[in-house]
């Protein structure tokens, strides 16, 4: 019986990378904290960050394999775009292929939110001692 290869594409291959350096952060958290297991991490993640986030969520458990995040859920929170408009000095949202003032219409913005990918929070299961159960 052939085996079958599964060939990662690029874009795999990048948001494979970003959850290495994902998970080497999540290890130092947890022996910072004890040494427990990761449960929940919480990404937020810009639509203009360049991040896929379904290839994202695929990568992890790759990545997380025999670590203390080999179980973890992970929650991606998509982060909202937002401006601030040069010309009128309002702070709008807007979709990310739209960078336009809402307010005055301007082209002349500057992006405030919506490139991020930031760690919003972990969650861990820290052991408990022993005599603490008894």
């Amino acid at each position: 019986m052939a085996r079958r290869r599964r060939v990662l594409s690029d874009a795999a291959v990048h948001e494979l990378s970003i959850c290495q350096a994902l998970v080497r952060q999540l290890r130092g958290i947890s022996t910072q904290h004890g040494g427990g297991e990761v449960a929940l991490v919480k990404l937020r993640i810009g639509p203009l960050s360049g991040i896929e986030s379904a290839q994202l969520e695929q990568a992890f458990p790759l990545a997380a394999a025999g670590t203390p995040a080999a179980r973890a859920v992970l929650e991606i929170i998509t982060a909202p775009v937002r401006i601030h408009c040069v010309d009128c000095g309002t702070e709008t949202a807007t979709a990310p292929n739209r960078l336009l003032c809402g307010c005055c219409g301007s082209l002349r913005t500057r992006l405030l939110s919506g490139d991020e990918m930031l760690l919003e929070s972990v969650e861990l299961e820290l052991a408990m001692p022993a005599a603490a159960i008894a």
